[in-house]
């Protein structure tokens, strides 16, 4: 339940702290007011004032990675060893035996319902996209899309391997079906095959050819040797891609030699690569062997990363899936869990802005603010101090979209009972 009743109109939400780094000033915490009017945007003072006694107030969320096709299979694919390749050949497996129209469209509706309780108002998504699944569920996808405007606002990247591609393969026609969705993004997963170049030459020319944005899961192992994130700054140079390029993951710069790492680091800097870090499901998959307690976290250099000016930002990434076993698409446990394993908590008052208007401002979506005139979609929560923030799971938080409180149950896990039988 909510820590505290709102009412509907226009009023006052006196004595709140917000972050510094969102109004444009320097430091922590401000203490201020936010007024809402009748039409639901934040507005000049209103007559009815309550006073929220310090509580600290966050625009809503944008969660720029996570994969909404293949969440809450978990109870009928676990991976059997939690390895990353545990992961992938069980979804591979489940992908090929349930992943209907239906099955998808279900999955994925639930973990919005939860996204939009927890405050989250965009999410960008990947979709495995090996024929024929582009056909499944990026329809599925855009009839979602549709249904949920209003209350989060959806972007889809496909996503296939490197190895699968080629210029004038399958993969052409799933270039279309992905330039044909409203706000697509061309995606891949990249890892060292021999002739890596040459395919990012010609995934870059079919993005560049339909107007489209590229984002990849980059170097998602802990071998230093995985250099693919190097590969596609220098491609991305050489051919000349304009277009935004986000990369996601690169786990191996934590493992690579320092002066190669940070020499990587300066390339992206230099061609304007924006990043995104999933260290939830990095430290779940990452160094995991049997019988053997991990010595590595998985987590990229994203203090390095932003002291280049290059921007970083953080997403839930899998739910409740053989990549990830975990998670509900809340963005306040993705950024209470950064904090601790990114150690974010010295050094720097904005890393807020990697949950919020970074994300938002990479994918091109309208970042929730507090400027005057737009909508009040914030969430309030009982704390007074980051500390109290990041010590409790701020269970409690109200959601306001348009300046009213939503409805923040949850969805019943038994809803997806009559999908979870065992893929055979």
């Amino acid at each position: 339940m909510d820590y505290r009743a709102l009412p509907s109109g226009a009023y006052t939400l006196s004595n709140v702290h917000v972050p510094a780094c969102l109004l444009g000033q320097d430091g922590d915490l401000v203490l201020t007011e936010l007024s809402i009017d009748a039409q639901g945007a934040l507005s000049e003072p209103q007559p009815i004032a309550i006073d929220m006694e310090g509580a600290l107030v966050l625009p809503c969320f944008t969660d720029m990675h996570t994969h909404l096709d293949k969440g809450h299979i978990w109870p009928r694919s676990p991976n059997p060893d939690g390895t990353f390749m545990g992961a992938l050949t069980t979804v591979g497996a489940d992908r090929v035996a349930s992943w209907s129209a239906e099955d998808v469209r279900a999955r994925m509706e639930f973990s919005l319902r939860c996204a939009y309780a927890h405050g989250t108002r965009a999410i960008r998504t990947h979709l495995d996209s090996i024929p024929p699944q582009d056909g499944i569920s990026f329809p599925v996808f855009s009839e979602l899309q549709a249904d949920w405007a209003g209350r989060i606002d959806l972007q889809a990247v496909c996503l296939i391997g490197c190895d699968h591609f080629s210029s004038d393969g399958p993969f052409k026609a799933t270039s279309d079906i992905v330039a044909r969705t409203k706000g697509g993004v061309l995606g891949m997963v990249t890892y060292p095959v021999p002739d890596l170049d040459d395919r990012l030459r010609g995934f870059f020319a079919l993005a560049a050819e339909r107007g489209l944005a590229a984002d990849f899961h980059v170097d998602e192992t802990m071998d230093p040797s995985s250099e693919t994130l190097r590969s596609i700054a220098t491609i991305a140079a050489e051919v000349g891609f304009d277009a935004p390029i986000t990369v996601g993951h690169c786990c191996s710069l934590s493992t690579q030699e320092e002066a190669r790492a940070l020499d990587t680091l300066d390339l992206v800097a230099k061609q304007g690569i924006n990043v995104v870090s999933l260290p939830l499901c990095n430290l779940y998959l990452q160094d995991r062997h049997a019988s053997r307690t991990p010595r590595g976290r998985g987590i990229t250099l994203v203090h390095e990363m932003v002291a280049r000016g290059i921007p970083v930002a953080f997403a839930s990434d899998n739910t409740r899936d053989p990549f990830y076993a975990y998670g509900d698409m809340d963005m306040v446990e993705v950024m209470r869990e950064a904090t601790r394993i990114g150690h974010l908590d010295h050094g720097r008052d904005d890393w807020v802005r990697a949950f919020t208007a970074t994300p938002a401002e990479i994918c091109g979506f309208d970042a929730s603010s507090f400027d005057r005139g737009a909508p009040a979609d914030l969430v309030i929560t009982k704390a007074r101090s980051w500390n109290e923030f990041f010590a409790r799971p701020q269970s409690d938080r109200i959601v306001l979209r348009g300046g009213e409180p939503i409805d923040r149950t949850l969805p019943d896990y038994a809803e997806l009972d009559a999908l979870m039988e065992t893929p055979t």
